[in-house]
């Protein structure tokens, strides 16, 4: 019996091309390049699968979704948890949910790159240029700025050692972030609000969690300096996205750049596509060629494993 499997969330159809899926005899390969915006339509559209490949935290299945796709026996998921996968509910209904391994620091260069980008303001010198104007207006010097990390974990201190050898003045905070550990890594630990005070670019780094979500409101982002950039390539929701939008509307900080959003794709009205003082990517700080290859051969061979009786790599046993 020929095993259908659907690959969810490939925006720009790039998935079979990224993977040997041809090797998996007896499979029928389906793609879908659309979000899939409601439980319903996620349920109609999934019928007859029993195997669905996922991006980590993009469509959720939840148990009320779960639960109604009685086909569905395997489901796989970039990285090793998932936040938007209901792990219980995947094994009352006998589902192994696998997670493969993808690049550990794309979010972060990404973060640099977009850093950069507000520091030497190469989209709007770009714009400018295919106008047919020339030197539109002034750029920064990163050396002697100071770089605020919200979270110095994996990610972070990545991003950290960038900062550190392009002669920034590295600052940051966590939760459990302490002075030892700063300072092994070149960095100053402060206060939260003092990281949002004396920044002149605020990097958030932290993973979304009840305790992060929503961390950085009206009162975080009124203690920026006027000159002073946000940055988010962490996950939508650490950040109020109104209070973000009226910052930027009245001029109160001088730009951000973002890749993360609350709603995701970013909703075609949302304010942000408005603003002149934003570069916005659209979550793809994980969308990296040897990433796609890594995650998705990644789950080929799991595809293969399972369907041999094996399964691997299995995060809800």
């Amino acid at each position: 019996m020929t095993t259908r499997i659907a690959i969810l969330d490939d925006y720009f159809n790039k998935a079979l091309g990224s993977a040997p899926w041809d090797s998996l005899s007896d499979c029928e390969v389906k793609t879908f390049d659309t979000y899939i915006d409601s439980e319903d339509k996620i349920v109609a559209a999934l019928q007859g699968f029993k195997v669905v490949a996922c991006m980590r935290e993009r469509t959720r299945f939840p148990a009320t979704v779960i639960n109604r796709l009685p086909d569905l026996k395997l489901l796989l998921t970039t990285g090793h948890r998932n936040a938007a996968i209901d792990m219980q509910a995947a094994r009352a209904c006998g589902i192994d949910v696998c997670g493969v391994n993808m690049l550990g620091y794309p979010a972060a260069e990404h973060a640099v790159a977009l850093m950069l980008a507000l520091a030497k303001r190469i989209p709007w010198e770009d714009r400018a240029m295919k106008l047919g104007g020339w030197q539109h207006d002034f750029s920064e010097f990163l050396g002697g700025k100071t770089l605020g990390i919200l979270g110095l974990g994996r990610l972070g201190k990545y991003v950290a050692r960038v900062g550190l050898a392009m002669d920034m003045n590295v600052i940051a905070w966590g939760r459990s972030l302490t002075d030892e550990i700063a300072a092994a890594e070149g960095v100053t630990r402060v206060e939260c609000n003092q990281l949002f005070r004396d920044s002149d670019y605020v990097s958030l780094q932290v993973v979304l969690s009840d305790e992060t979500r929503g961390m950085v409101g009206a009162n975080e982002l009124g203690l920026m300096k006027p000159s002073a950039y946000l940055i988010n390539t962490s996950r939508g929701p650490v950040c109020n996205e109104a209070a973000l939008v009226d910052t930027l509307q009245r001029g109160a900080i001088a730009g951000a750049a973002i890749d993360v959003f609350g709603i995701e794709p970013l909703p075609r009205n949302h304010p942000f596509r408005k603003l002149d003082n934003v570069i916005l990517t659209g979550h793809t700080g994980y969308v990296v060629r040897e990433a796609w290859a890594m995650g998705y051969g990644g789950m080929v061979d799991d595809i293969r494993s399972w369907l041999d009786g094996i399964p691997g790599n299995v995060i809800n046993p």
